[in-house]
């Protein structure tokens, strides 16, 4: 009898236990992600930012402002155009860590670089539609660090200008294989190169990523595409080519891609009809009527007064400046109705009179442009300078390169503007 009674005992507790375990684990089950997401907010930022993004949707537009997650989304970033060709040589990939992690520490979370090199030396479109493979996995490296480490892309697919290629390039390409073309603006005109350039995008879209598995085009760590870096075409002074060019190419890139944003990688210039705004001449677009394409999410604009209105003093190119932004925040509040992002200003050392006290002055008279416009509830959500980098790339240093290590002054200039955009609600 009694060693009956101890054998209920023992059964009682037995059964006891496995209750209280069930209840703990199902608590554990219920609660850890709070409790992963408290830690993370007590430590290492750029550890909270990679987190973000895994569980991220996709950023998005919701009238003049960003969402993401259904709530206000403020960026600082910057330039680091050579990206996808420092991952691509092994001696050097380690650089891309370096520059995201760094960023990461001071609170950047926004990359612009080029999803492009097309002909010529470590390229990645080597002829139309056949690429290098080598470069195309620098690319997924990029990608796959920039997630690590809580930092958003935005990808240009083609340049106007020669270096990487170009819309030059494609015009080439094409008059190899027997077209006839005029000059590099038949890139926004001649079908068989308008072509190659839509296979280009479905080429870069459709890619799916070595390193993470993901497509790019359902990967959230990639911010926005964009169409082209600086489109001019001075040849059409009636502004239609790159108009008719951007309304083709704007829904061919949602057709392949509705996950993302999508700009068109403006300068700023005007057109005929706003042309007293523009710095004493036209480029070929319309600020206006470019970014009024329905599949345009946002409004760019760039900024480099000592090469604009080289002819003047420096109080007049400040005075440039302020009317510039002022004027483009103005257009895109009430006239599209889109959000905007200044996606390259910097100070180069290589004009006379510069020093770092004078660089820094300037990216905080333009970051007071960006947090001022965001904090009243404006339409400029963020900043992004150019050009940002690790040390050791010697070979891409142009005047306009941050070091954080040589210019510790301007590193706490960044830093503090991420601080104020992150505090934004």
């Amino acid at each position: 009898m009694g060693f009956q009674n101890l054998a209920f005992l023992i059964f009682i507790v037995t059964i006891l236990n496995v209750l209280l375990v069930g209840q703990y684990v199902s608590c554990k089950r219920v609660n850890g992600n709070h409790h992963r997401y408290h830690r993370q907010h007590t430590s290492h930022a750029h550890l909270i930012n990679s987190k973000t993004l895994y569980e991220s949707g996709f950023a998005q537009r919701n009238g003049t402002h960003f969402v993401m997650n259904g709530k206000p989304l403020y960026l600082n970033g910057f330039n680091s155009y050579f990206l996808m060709n420092v991952a691509s040589d092994p001696s050097t990939m380690s650089k891309v860590t370096t520059t995201f992690q760094q960023a990461s520490q001071n609170g950047l979370n926004l990359a612009r670089t080029w999803a492009f090199n097309d002909g010529g030396y470590k390229a990645l479109q080597t002829s139309p539609g056949s690429y290098d493979e080598d470069v195309f996995k620098g690319l997924d490296f990029v990608i796959s660090e920039a997630r690590k480490n809580g930092v958003q892309l935005m990808l240009s697919l083609v340049n106007n200008w020669n270096d990487y290629g170009g819309k030059s390039q494609y015009v080439q390409w094409a008059k190899e294989r027997g077209q006839s073309v005029n000059n590099d603006d038949d890139f926004f005109l001649h079908p068989v190169v308008k072509q190659y350039y839509k296979n280009h995008v479905a080429a870069v879209l459709t890619r799916n990523n070595t390193i993470t598995g993901l497509a790019y085009k359902d990967d959230p760590t990639i911010f926005a595409w964009e169409l082209m870096n600086e489109p001019r075409c001075q040849s059409d002074s009636s502004d239609t080519s790159i108009q008719s060019w951007v309304s083709e190419m704007a829904p061919y890139v949602k057709s392949i891609d509705s996950n993302h944003l999508l700009e068109i990688g403006l300068e700023g210039f005007y057109g005929q009809t706003m042309i007293e705004k523009n710095p004493g001449y036209q480029v070929g677009t319309d600020f206006i009527s470019n970014n009024q394409v329905a599949e345009i999410d946002f409004a760019t604009i760039h900024l480099y007064p000592e090469s604009w209105v080289s002819s003047t003093d420096e109080t007049a190119q400040d005075a440039f400046v302020d009317k510039w932004v002022q004027i483009h925040i103005e257009d895109s509040n009430n006239i599209l109705n889109k959000p905007i992002l200044i996606t390259e200003f910097g100070k180069s050392s290589k004009y006379s009179g510069y020093n770092v006290e004078k660089r820094n002055s300037y990216f905080e008279k333009l970051y007071n442009f960006v947090y001022n416009s965001a904090s009243n509830g404006g339409p400029c959500a963020g900043g992004l300078f150019w050009q940002f980098m690790a040390q050791g790339l010697d070979s891409f240093r142009d005047g306009y390169e941050v070091i954080l290590e040589e210019n510790p002054s301007t590193a706490t200039v960044i830093s503090q503007q991420s601080t104020k955009m992150s505090n934004l609600k």
